[in-house]
């Protein structure tokens, strides 16, 4: 055994000595606020709520982090508090039992809770993210405030297992979603744990699918009937389950105020009940502050009426009528912070969002600490590029609409693993994409790729749409700020590719002002 364990393990003993006075503090303490009730728990009446503000659908970026003790073993992807407890993990956990009896001990010993006070996050700045997240050009930005792990990464009275009380002994979220607020950036907050209670003990799947992210098994950890423990393993009965797992959303809205809260899948095996009265108190509390937010999903987990659907790593094949969000990584594998990460290369990245966008989509991008809280260069590098394309081509992205069609092209798309296609499809300068502003009067052509210079481009579909004549006014690169010569004829609107600039690699803009 390393010589860290022994560490880890010391920690540890003192974490554990202090379990039951914290939990029945922890127990009684939390006390959900009191709205006027604008917004009934009831389908009907959350549906007159609507689903996305216009803040989110002028925003189009937003950050968020998977941060928490798994971040410590680092190993393949943010599921190992998972997978360390299974003998055959699937296919993207295998090697994680091993790995974890290799460098920690045997499971039976070293449990998931014995990397908490690990998780020091000793360089977490939440000054210098701030900073960061804004000049990335993201206008909203907040923590993955639970994942399925069952740990808080706030101050909670809810749940013992949080930042504040163990590992970093901050309240991460508190002090982020403060100095967002302080630059006028919107806040998230988005919660993972619908999956943390142990539905199925057996760890059999639920016809067909698996409904718990710990298995219970007598002589690990995760059956423990400690009453901390429990609560990060999952280890009650549904119906307290269910009780807790809303009292966590409520201490979050009730405290940070977030002005839109995410959640991931399994959000459906929350009974109906549940799920209504958690939207009712979101709802009723942002009226309460003349607040508007927005309450995120994926699948069919909330009627269309008052969520943003989700769509993990990918997005829609065709624009829908209503705004709709993606999540979307910066590395290729694992959303927490993993040994040998690799990342997207940056114009692939973007040129995927600018798809997104053009399908009145919205980007949640996803960055990976360390669990020191260093945000390494490789992840850096990429932030600062993404920032400089936003702030280059920024008109034709924040605030605009759709155009009639969102482009066209001849890029081969590929279906994505969590429906509709994938976020990592290969674009060219023959890939086009439109956005409009608001008031209609200019159309943003975007080239995915660098044209040769002195071709002759022709774009197509600008006047679909168009009531009465349509009249071009004038057509200017972006970027260069030029004005070209162009021509519009039988509905296409040609002109000559300027020279390339290292600007325009990623994507090559235009805009075009109609009369």
């Amino acid at each position: 055994m390393q010589i860290r364990t022994v560490f880890a393990v010391l920690f540890s003993l003192c974490l554990i000595l202090a379990t039951s006075s914290v939990a029945q503090e922890s127990d009684s303490a939390f006390v959900p606020k009191q709205y006027p009730e604008v917004y009934k728990p009831n389908w009907e009446s959350l549906s007159k709520h609507g689903s996305a503000p216009e803040w989110l659908d002028d925003a189009k970026l937003g950050i968020y982090f998977h941060w928490g003790p798994y971040s410590v073993p680092a190993f393949k992807t943010e599921w190992y508090p998972r997978w360390m407890h299974m003998k055959n993990p699937k296919k993207w956990g295998s090697g994680s039992r091993e790995y974890h009896i290799e460098n920690y001990g045997p499971v039976e010993e070293f449990g998931y809770h014995h990397f908490i006070p690990m998780f020091t996050a000793e360089h977490f700045d939440p000054q210098e993210w701030a900073e960061l997240f804004q000049a990335v050009g993201a206008k909203f930005a907040g923590p993955v405030a639970q994942h399925h792990d069952g740990f808080s990464m706030w101050d909670s009275q809810v749940n013992p297992n949080n930042a504040k009380a163990e590992g970093p002994k901050r309240d991460i979220t508190g002090e982020l979603l403060a100095e967002l607020k302080k630059r006028n950036m919107k806040t998230i907050a988005t919660f993972h744990h619908s999956f943390t209670g142990q539905r199925s003990r057996d760890g059999k799947p639920v016809e067909g699918r698996t409904m718990s992210y710990y298995p219970y098994d007598k002589d690990l950890f995760t059956s423990t009937d400690d009453p901390k423990l429990r609560k990060l393993y999952g280890n009650m009965p549904e119906a307290e389950f269910n009780e807790y797992w809303l009292n966590l959303v409520q201490e979050v809205v009730d405290k940070y105020e977030p002005d839109a809260i995410w959640f991931d899948s399994w959000l459906d095996v929350i009974p109906e009940n549940y799920r209504q009265r958690m939207a009712a108190h979101h709802f009723n509390a942002a009226e309460s502050r003349g607040q508007k937010v927005a309450l995120i999903c994926k699948q069919e987990d909330l009627p269309n009426d008052l969520r943003v659907l989700d769509i993990e790593q990918g997005g829609l094949k065709e624009m829908p009528d209503r705004v709709w969000m993606t999540d979307v990584t910066l590395s290729t594998n694992g959303w927490c912070f993993v040994q040998n990460q690799k990342y997207k290369p940056l114009p692939l990245l973007v040129r995927n969002m600018v798809d997104v966008w053009s399908k009145r989509g919205v980007v949640l991008l996803n960055i990976s600490p360390k669990a020191d809280g260093v945000i390494i260069d490789e992840q850096r590098q990429r932030l600062k590029g993404l920032g400089e394309f936003m702030k280059l081509y920024g008109e034709a992205i924040y605030g605009t609409r759709p155009h009639a069609i969102y482009g066209y092209g001849e890029a081969q798309i590929k279906d994505g693993h969590f429906g509709g296609q994938s976020a990592t499809n290969k674009y060219s300068s023959k890939d086009v994409r439109f956005t409009r502003s608001t008031d209609g009067k200019k159309i943003f052509v975007f080239l995915l790729g660098q044209p040769e210079a002195g071709s002759t481009l022709a774009i197509k579909h600008l006047a679909i749409g168009s009531t009465g004549e349509f009249i071009i006014d004038e057509v200017v690169q972006l970027g260069s700020d030029q004005t070209l010569d162009w021509k519009f004829e039988e509905g296409v609107l040609k002109f000559t590719a300027l020279a390339p600039t290292k600007a325009n690699e990623i994507a090559t803009v235009f805009k075009v002002t109609i009369k």
